[in-house]
């Protein structure tokens, strides 16, 4: 339901040192509400990245690729995961 500029969001990546970017949550399901809901994203980041303070200011930086408020999240509480794992949508991949 929502557009991803696909060479933003790699830059935004690279930038950044991150492996893998994917969407979960209602962004992917029909309740996803355009002017409500936020976009659930899961980062992964390459063995030899580790993120500063300003992961804390990435959502700001995705909230204007995606056009919607991010929910950033670099890991899930592992009682959650089985549930989580199986639906996310990878957006970004390194190379």
């Amino acid at each position: 339901p929502i557009a991803i500029d696909s060479e933003k969001l790699a830059a935004f990546c690279r930038g950044r040192g991150i492996r893998r970017l994917s969407l979960f949550g209602s962004v992917l399901r029909n309740d996803f509400d355009p002017d409500r809901s936020d976009v659930d994203v899961l980062v992964e980041f390459q063995s030899d990245q580790v993120p500063g303070w300003d992961f804390f200011t990435w959502d700001e930086d995705l909230a204007r690729i995606f056009g919607h408020k991010v929910d950033l999240c670099s890991r899930i509480n592992p009682i959650v995961w089985p549930k989580i794992a199986p639906t996310l949508l990878t957006v970004y991949e390194q190379p």
